[in-house]
């Protein structure tokens, strides 16, 4: 079978020396709602995070921990399966310091070392149960898997994930022609039983509604499994799109993000029908009991806890303090990753 890496982002927005040299770039027109404070939390979890892929996806072969040069004190750096990453040894020059952290995904490609086959994760995003090679790759033709499904964007107020989500169909209609591509162009892949009939005729609706261009296809809140190759042919379309977005250091309104490979990878056909894996939610008192019973009981394959909006710091340990309970009664026993 082909080597698959991961690779994951991680920062202590607590750390007061990343803290002074944010606030010193921080301006007034950087957009709080996604350069906020709960965006940068640490939530000491991330040992829960290389206990669970330790255990639950020992068919890694190496970690590509991507910091901005602090660590976590129980990190064991020595552990055979981890390379850490610091900005300085991947982003471009002239591009650091960086607060953005799609900035950094649209460049992890050049990490040295890293598989062609590889899954990014952010630091909120934890398996809960075991998972297989061919959840994330089909190990026949080495494409990643993903679940296609066409759907119209829906703009809800100003938040700046849609209008990157906008921006990314940009970059797809002016490289897709749809009206070319029907959906049986790759049998079995926009059209497959493993997504359920509603999908599919929902994508079959949007071809018929939509034949000109791509108006939306459904973004699901997890991992994302990639071909590093895929990333080079995108920097070889869009390198200057791209190289201005490496060069702004908070997220905002014009940025294209991950997605754009992904969705690149399925309107190439160069995918594998899969199915969604990731349970996604945002912590707050209503969601923790279900979060916990996610957790305790695996029924997922991994779950996404996006920190609130909120700076009501005994709202958030106890958060916090309630999910770290529900990972120690399964996960704990330390694993090699742990000093």
């Amino acid at each position: 079978m082909f080597d698959i890496d991961i690779v994951v982002l991680w920062v202590d927005g607590s750390d007061p020396e990343w803290l002074r040299e944010k606030n010193r770039y921080m301006h007034a027109k950087v957009e709080q709602s996604v350069n906020g404070s709960n965006r940068f939390r640490d939530w000491d979890l991330m040992h829960y995070w290389f206990r669970a892929v330790d255990k639950y996806m020992p068919w890694i072969r190496n970690i590509h921990f991507v910091t901005w040069g602090h660590l976590p004190k129980f990190l064991n750096t020595e552990h055979p399966k981890l390379h850490i990453v610091n900005h300085t040894d991947f982003m471009p020059e002239g591009s650091l310091p960086t607060f953005s952290s799609t900035a950094l995904e649209i460049n992890i490609h050049r990490i040295s070392g890293l598989a062609e086959h590889f899954i990014y994760f952010n630091d909120d995003l934890f398996p809960v149960r075991p998972l297989r090679p061919d959840d994330f790759f089909d190990l026949k033709t080495g494409l990643p898997r993903y679940r296609y499904l066409e759907i119209p964007l829906r703009f809800v107020g100003t938040p700046t994930w849609e209008y990157t989500a906008a921006n990314n169909l940009g970059i797809l209609n002016k490289h897709f022609n749809k009206k070319a591509v029907p959906l049986t162009a790759y049998p079995g892949k926009y059209l497959s039983r493993r997504y359920g009939l509603k999908a599919n005729l929902r994508s079959l609706a949007a071809k018929l509604v939509y034949p000109e261009y791509y108006v939306g296809l459904k973004t699901y809140h997890g991992t994302s499994a990639f071909l590093r190759s895929t990333f080079e042919e995108l920097w070889e379309r869009e390198g200057e799109m791209l190289m201005q977005q490496t060069h702004r250091r908070f997220r905002d309104q014009k940025e294209v993000n991950q997605w754009l490979f992904v969705w690149w990878q399925l309107l190439s056909g160069n995918f594998a029908p899969g199915k969604d894996l990731n349970m996604l939610f945002l912590a707050s008192a209503e969601s923790i009991d279900t979060i916990r019973d996610v957790i305790m009981n695996r029924k997922a394959g991994t779950v996404c806890i996006n920190d609130p909006d909120s700076e009501d710091e005994e709202e958030i340990s106890y958060l916090a303090s309630r999910i770290r309970e529900a990972f120690e009664s399964v996960l704990p026993d330390r694993s090699g990753f742990e000093k």
